[in-house]
């Protein structure tokens, strides 16, 4: 039977692939370490979990909810920007309650592209960043770029030879999967060549509060004048490990931000009102709840760090994110990132996420997520360490053993 038209469109998910033969490791009895999706094992503070029982006792607020977010919760996302980076936000017209920053993405693609639309997107990038489009009508074109001086040269080669001119640009620092942090700087940069060259910027955000070399990552709408181009879409799920709840906010430029609440009036009614509540607490607070998630995943990082490195695997240090973007080991890079994958599951009994998953220019590496404790990342790494010690003495056994099935 023929597939529809928006599911021909989209490739096969490489994470299954992964997930599958996770499953079936672990239904045969392995104790698997899974590093593999950014899945936060941390349990959402207190203070936020008592908030949502209060407000679910109260039987009004079991109606439907407001799809943009309740005034309360538009008001604390437009403080925390105040406080956060100086940005003044109308929560009225300028703030609106998304179900996770990938539901907002997703849905702003939906607002705003056309039929054959060309969206500048940066490769390796989160899936959703280029995959909202496409399955909007879109068209990607990636770029394999960074946040530094070869970025503005990058896209304008995309604008060069796009047809017709691209509607907006993807930007995500700390970037997932990379890790890699944009300055102030870089966005000034990219916002000038945005007005000059009539281009929406899309910014994704959700890791600016997990940051490990003592400078918050800046935020584009630090910029002035930047509101006239940009939106940002930010997540609680990391910052207060709150990934089930899924609660995340679009803010910014006022006609984009209508766009995307008058799509959402048509698709659902926003988060059960008890969880914007407790939300909006959580953003109300002090920051101690912020602070004390950063300071688990700066450990753990570290942990990581140095554990694999011992073990023989030298994994770069971000700064930033909840994520490692490791290159893989030269003898096994020729195998790609998938196969490799399939390899740390079948003989090391670890799960991390292939870079190709993110784009074919993450092949190279593959994506080791901060959630699992220090014992556990330090029982990865001893793993991987047995597992590169027998594959140099028995190179022919490294073949994944899916690769057979």
């Amino acid at each position: 039977m023929e597939e529809f038209h928006k599911v021909r469109r989209l490739p096969p998910y490489v994470f299954e692939q992964v997930n599958r033969l996770k499953a079936s490791a672990r239904s045969c009895g392995a104790d698997i370490i899974d590093l593999g999706m950014g899945n936060p094992d941390l349990p959402t503070p207190k203070a936020i979990v008592d908030k949502l029982c209060e407000v679910v006792r109260d039987p009004r607020t079991h109606r439907y909810s407001s799809s943009r977010g309740i005034p309360g919760l538009r008001r604390a996302q437009a403080a925390y920007y105040q406080r956060r980076f100086g940005v003044k936000l109308d929560p009225d017209t300028q703030v609106v309650a998304t179900l996770g920053s990938k539901e907002g993405f997703a849905n702003m693609a939906q607002a705003i592209t056309a039929p054959g639309d060309v969206i500048l997107c940066p490769n390796p990038t989160y899936p959703i960043h280029a995959f909202g489009f496409i399955m909007s009508g879109g068209v990607i074109r990636s770029l394999q770029v960074e946040p530094d001086d070869g970025f503005i040269p990058a896209v304008e080669r995309g604008i060069r030879h796009s047809i017709p001119k691209p509607l907006a640009l993807i930007l995500n620092y700390p970037s997932n999967p990379t890790a890699l942090v944009a300055s102030l700087d870089f966005y000034k940069d990219v916002v000038a060549f945005a007005k000059k060259n009539d281009i929406i910027i899309l910014s994704d955000l959700a890791y600016s509060e997990i940051y490990f070399d003592g400078n918050p990552p800046p935020s584009v709408l630090q910029v002035p004048g930047a509101i006239d181009v940009c939106v940002e879409f930010t997540s609680m799920s990391k910052t207060f490990s709150m990934p089930g709840w899924r609660m995340g906010f679009a803010v910014g430029n006022e006609r984009l931000i209508s766009a995307l609440t008058r799509v959402k009036s048509y698709l659902d009614y926003g988060a059960f009102t008890p969880i914007q509540v407790a939300a909006a607490h959580a953003l109300n607070g002090d920051g101690a709840d912020i602070a004390e998630v950063r300071d688990i995943y700066h450990k753990r990082r570290d942990v990581m760090v140095d554990a694999f490195g011992r073990a023989g695997w030298t994994i770069p240090a971000p700064a930033a994110s909840m994520f490692a973007w490791a290159p893989i080991p030269e003898p096994f890079r020729h195998l790609g990132s998938l196969e490799f994958s399939k390899l740390l599951i079948e003989h090391a009994d670890v799960a991390v996420a292939p870079g190709v998953g993110f784009g074919e220019h993450g092949d190279d590496f593959v994506r080791v997520a901060l959630v699992e404790n220090e014992h556990r990342i330090r029982q990865a790494a001893r793993n991987i360490k047995r597992f590169l010690a027998t594959s140099a003495k028995q190179p022919n056994n490294v073949v994944p053993l899916s690769a057979h099935r």
